[in-house]
C-alpha cells in the first residue's frame, strides 16, 4: 500500500447522488396507502383558543381525520433540551397560542391538496391576549407572561463570579469600556424544512418493531428515545431513519412537537402519515441567535485587561426555546474566549416572548460569546490608541500556556493563537489596506475602505462516546458505520477515507450506512462539530480492530508470523514476499467458515471537549452617502487540529463565512409590535445569493489535539466565530475617522447611513446603557463552571 489518503484533498463521494437528484429526502418516499397531514396554525401572538369547529373539515373530500388538543392528547412531546420543567408543548396548542404559528389543529386526508383545502374550513376564533416581543420589554415588571403560574418571562438564569470571591471584576481597571451588543435572530433556512413520513404498522421485516418513523433530523437516535418516550414504545420496538438531510445546523435537533403530532395522528389512523414543512412554516418554525449582551472590559493603560463584566439577554421565544439558553450555557463557559482574562463576572437570563420558539444555529451560543469580546476589544483599542491586532497580541494566551485552566472551568486542550492571528495579518497585507485606507481618508472619497480584525477560540466535540463499526463483506468490500449523522458534512468521504488508509481497500469499495436505528445500535448524531473527532476516531479504532483480526487470520492461512504480515492495496501478504498474498474477499470468507467474521464494533470515548480556533480578517467597502457595505476580501485562518481532507474543511470554513458575514450584514428575523413575522418570505428576509458574496481566503494551521487518536477538532462552526465580528468591526473601522465607534448588526445600509449622519451632526450615541434591573435580583450562584446551571 503506498501512501496515504489522510491529509489529502479526495474528491466527496456523496456528490453525485446530490447533484444530480439521484438523492433521497423523507418528501421523497412513497409509502403504499400513505395520508398527509397539514396544520392549522394560529395567527395570532398571543390569545386564548374561545372556539374550534373541526365539522365542516371532517366532512370534506378526502378527510380522514381532523385532530384538536383534545382528541390527540394533552401529554407533552418531549423535545431536545427543556429550559424549564414547568414549561412544555403537547402535539397541539391547547387553550392558548404563544407565537404565530402555534399548531392548533391537524387534519389528515388522502392527499395533501384535500388537507389544505380542508384546513380552510375549520372555524377557529380567538379571544386576544397582550403580547411580548422584545426581550427586554419581556423582563419589565409589568409584561405580558406566557405562564401567568411561573409569575416571570424568564426560563433560565444564571450569575457567577470567577474566580469565586473576586468581588468587583473592575474595581483595578485604569480603564472600562462598555458596549450593548445586539445579536439579532436570524432564519435558520435550510434548503429542507422539517419533515417526518410515521408508518405505525409492524415491520414485517424486522420482527418487534411496531413503529417506524422516517424524519429529517440531526439525532436519529436522539428522535427515537423522545419518541419512544413519548408513545410508550420500547426503544426496540421503534425505527428511525434519517435519508438525506437537506442543511440543518441545529434547526433539526432531535424532535418537535409537530412530529409528535404526526406520530400520534399516525397511531390513531393506522396507517402511514407524512409531513413536510412549507418553506413558509419553515421560516416561523426555526430561528437562532437572538441575544442583547452588556460587556464592560477592565484594562490597564498598556492594554492589559483585568477583567470582564457581562449581563446578557436570550431570547427563548414561545415555551421556552433552547436558543435563548445559549447565553446561560455555552455563551458562560465561552466568555473568556483566547484572551487572559484574570477576572470574570457573567450573569444571564433567557427570556420567554411571544414569537416563535428559538433554536440551536450553528455555533449555538460560541459566535455570541465571540462577538461581544471582539466587539469591545475593538472599543478599547479606539480608546487606548492601539491597532486592533496589537490588542489582542498582548492579551492571547501563549501557546506554552496549554493545556490552560480557563476562569470559568474549561481545560483548553492545545492552541498557537498568536500564529493564527499573524497569519491572516500577512495574508490580508494590513499594511498595505491601511496605506490604502489613509489614501482615501486624506481624499475625502465617498466609498471609504475598513478592515476589521477578529481573534476566537471555539468548543467542540463535547466529550462523550461515539460508535465506530467496521464489517469486511464477501465481495472484499467494507461496510463503515458510525453513530453520526450526517446532513451535508461529507461524513461518508472522511470515514471511507480512514478506512481505506487502515485497511488498503478502495474507496469505491467502502459502503456507509447511518442514520438508521434499525442498523446502527446506538449514536449521539451530529452537533457541536462532533463528528469527526468523535464519529471518525470511532471508526479509526474499529478500522484498526479489522486490521489486527485479519493480520492473525491471514498469518495462519500463509503460515507466518502475524509481525510478518503487512497490507496490501487488496488484502494481506507476507512481508517482503508478494506471492504469499491473501485478499479480502478470501479472508472474509475464511472468517465465516470459522462461523466468525471480520467485524469491530466499538464505542469510543473522548475525554473532554476540543478548542478549535482561528482568526479573521475582513476588508469592506463603505459608501458614505448611501450606507451601503460591499465585502472586498475574507481571510479566515481556521485551526481545527489535524485536517484529514481539506476540501471538506474548505467547503465547511466557505459555509460558516457566508453565514458569518450574512449575519453581519444582511440577514434579521423581525417581528411587529403584536408578534406578527414581518421577515417570513425571501422576498422580506435578506438572505444573500451568490452575487452577494465573494471568494473567501480559507487558511489553516494545525495543532493537532491529544484527545483523540486522529487529532482531530470540529469545523462546522468555526466560520461563523470569526466571520461576523470582522466583518462588524471593518464597517465600524471604514467611519472611525468620522467618530463612529459601533454599529449594531446587521449593518445595513440604513442604520449604516444614520450612523455616518449622526457622526457629522457630532450627535453619536453612546453604546452602552444600564442592563435591565433584572440582573440587580440575581444571586451568584457560585464560580463552577456552569453556576449551577446544566450545561
Amino acid at each position: 500500500m503506498v501512501g496515504s489518503l489522510l491529509g489529502n484533498h479526495v474528491p466527496r463521494v456523496e456528490d453525485p447522488d446530490l447533484i444530480t437528484g439521484r438523492s433521497t429526502y423523507v418528501d421523497d418516499l412513497r409509502v403504499e396507502g400513505t395520508a398527509h397531514a397539514v396544520f392549522l396554525r394560529s395567527p395570532m401572538a398571543h390569545a386564548r383558543i374561545t372556539h374550534l369547529d373541526t365539522s365542516n373539515a371532517e366532512r370534506a373530500e378526502g378527510v380522514l381525520a381532523v385532530h384538536t388538543a383534545e382528541t390527540l392528547g394533552l401529554e407533552a412531546v418531549p423535545s431536545f433540551a427543556q429550559i424549564h420543567p414547568q414549561v412544555e408543548h403537547g402535539p397541539l396548542a391547547h387553550e392558548v397560542v404563544r407565537y404565530v404559528g402555534d399548531p392548533v389543529a391537524l387534519v389528515v386526508a388522502e392527499t395533501r391538496a384535500q388537507a389544505v383545502d380542508a384546513v380552510e374550513l375549520i372555524d377557529a376564533e380567538y379571544d386576544p391576549l397582550p403580547a411580548v416581543v422584545d426581550m427586554e420589554a419581556a423582563l419589565a415588571p409589568d409584561a405580558p407572561l406566557q405562564f401567568p403560574e411561573i409569575g416571570t418571562n424568564v426560563a433560565q438564569s444564571v450569575h457567577a463570579v470567577h474566580p469565586e470571591g473576586a468581588g468587583d471584576v473592575l474595581a483595578d481597571a485604569e480603564l472600562v469600556v462598555r458596549a450593548r451588543i445586539e445579536n439579532q435572530r436570524i432564519a435558520t433556512a435550510p434548503i429542507e424544512g422539517n419533515a417526518i413520513l410515521v408508518d405505525p404498522r409492524p415491520d414485517p421485516e424486522r420482527p418487534g418493531v411496531r413503529l417506524t418513523a422516517h424524519i429529517a433530523t440531526q439525532h436519529p437516535h436522539m428522535a427515537r428515545n423522545l419518541l419512544a418516550t413519548y408513545t410508550g414504545l420500547g426503544h426496540d420496538e421503534l425505527r428511525v431513519v434519517a435519508p438525506h438531510v437537506g442543511g440543518a445546523f441545529g434547526g433539526k435537533a432531535g424532535i418537535s412537537f409537530p412530529h409528535g403530532a404526526v406520530v400520534r395522528a399516525a397511531q390513531l389512523l393506522g396507517r402511514p402519515v407524512a409531513w413536510t414543512e412549507t418553506r413558509s412554516e419553515a421560516m416561523l418554525s426555526m430561528t437562532g441567535r437572538g441575544a442583547v449582551q452588556f460587556a464592560e472590559l477592565g484594562l490597564r493603560r498598556d492594554g492589559t485587561i483585568t477583567g470582564l463584566r457581562c449581563r446578557n439577554v436570550g431570547d427563548c421565544g414561545a415555551y421556552a426555546g433552547f436558543g435563548g439558553s445559549l447565553v446561560v450555557g455555552p455563551g458562560h463557559i465561552m466568555a473568556q474566549g483566547p484572551y487572559e482574562i484574570p477576572k470574570i463576572d457573567y450573569a444571564a437570563v433567557a427570556v420567554m416572548t411571544n414569537t416563535a420558539p428559538n433554536g440551536a444555529f450553528r455555533g449555538a451560543g460560541r459566535p455570541e460569546a465571540a462577538a461581544l469580546l471582539e466587539r469591545v476589544l475593538d472599543l478599547a483599542a479606539a480608546e487606548l490608541g492601539l491597532a486592533p491586532e496589537e490588542l489582542r497580541r498582548r492579551n492571547l494566551i501563549p501557546k506554552d500556556a496549554f493545556p490552560y485552566a480557563t476562569r470559568t472551568g474549561l481545560t483548553y486542550d492545545v492552541g498557537d493563537y498568536q500564529l493564527a492571528l499573524d497569519e491572516a495579518l500577512a495574508v490580508a497585507g494590513v499594511d498595505e489596506l491601511r496605506a490604502e485606507q489613509r489614501r482615501r481618508r486624506e481624499a475625502g472619497d465617498v466609498k471609504q475602505l475598513g478592515i476589521g480584525v477578529a481573534t476566537y477560540v471555539e468548543i467542540t466535540g463535547f466529550g462523550g462516546k461515539e460508535l465506530g463499526s467496521v464489517v469486511i463483506e464477501e465481495d472484499g468490500g467494507a461496510t463503515v458505520m458510525s453513530g453520526t449523522s450526517a446532513h451535508g458534512q461529507g461524513h461518508a468521504t472522511s470515514f471511507a477515507m480512514i478506512v481505506s488508509d487502515r485497511l488498503g481497500i478502495a474507496m469505491e469499495k467502502i459502503r456507509y450506512v447511518q442514520s438508521d436505528t434499525a442498523l446502527v445500535r446506538s449514536g449521539g448524531g451530529t452537533g457541536g462539530s462532533r463528528s469527526l473527532q468523535l464519529g471518525g476516531s470511532a471508526v479509526s479504532a474499529a478500522a484498526r480492530a479489522v486490521h489486527d483480526q485479519a493480520v492473525e487470520l491471514a498469518a495462519s492461512l500463509l503460515e507466518a508470523a502475524p509481525e510478518d504480515v503487512e497490507v496490501t492495496d487488496d488484502g494481506l501478504q507476507v512481508r517482503g514476499v508478494p506471492g504469499q498474498r491473501v485478499s479480502w474477499a478470501e479472508l472474509a470468507a475464511e472468517a465465516t467458515r470459522r462461523e466468525g467474521a471480520l467485524r469491530a464494533d466499538l464505542d469510543v470515548p473522548q475525554d473532554g471537549a476540543t478548542f478549535p480556533f482561528g482568526a479573521h480578517v475582513s476588508v469592506v467597502e463603505v459608501d458614505t452617502e448611501t450606507g451601503f457595505v460591499t465585502p472586498l476580501r475574507h481571510v479566515a485562518v481556521d485551526d481545527c487540529g489535524r485536517i484529514l481532507n481539506p476540501t471538506i474543511v474548505a467547503g465547511q470554513q466557505h459555509g460558516g463565512i457566508a453565514q458569518g458575514i450574512s449575519q453581519a450584514l444582511w440577514e434579521q428575523f423581525l417581528y411587529s409590535e403584536d408578534g406578527q413575522p414581518v421577515t417570513s418570505t425571501f422576498a422580506d428576509y435578506q438572505m444573500p445569493t451568490t452575487a452577494d458574496t465573494i471568494s473567501f481566503e480559507a487558511l489553516n494551521t494545525e495543532t493537532p489535539t491529544p484527545l483523540n487518536e486522529l487529532g482531530a477538532k470540529g469545523i462546522g462552526e468555526s466560520g461563523s466565530l470569526g466571520s461576523t465580528p470582522a466583518v462588524q468591526s471593518a464597517v465600524v473601522d471604514a467611519l472611525s475617522h468620522l467618530g463612529v465607534r459601533h454599529v449594531d448588526i446587521p449593518c445595513t445600509p440604513e442604520r449604516v447611513w444614520t450612523a455616518v449622519q449622526q457622526a457629522r451632526a457630532g450627535r453619536l450615541p453612546d453604546p452602552w446603557r444600564e442592563p435591565p434591573s433584572v440582573f440587580d435580583t440575581l444571586e451568584v450562584q457560585g464560580g463552577d463552571a456552569d453556576g449551577g446551571v446544566e450545561v
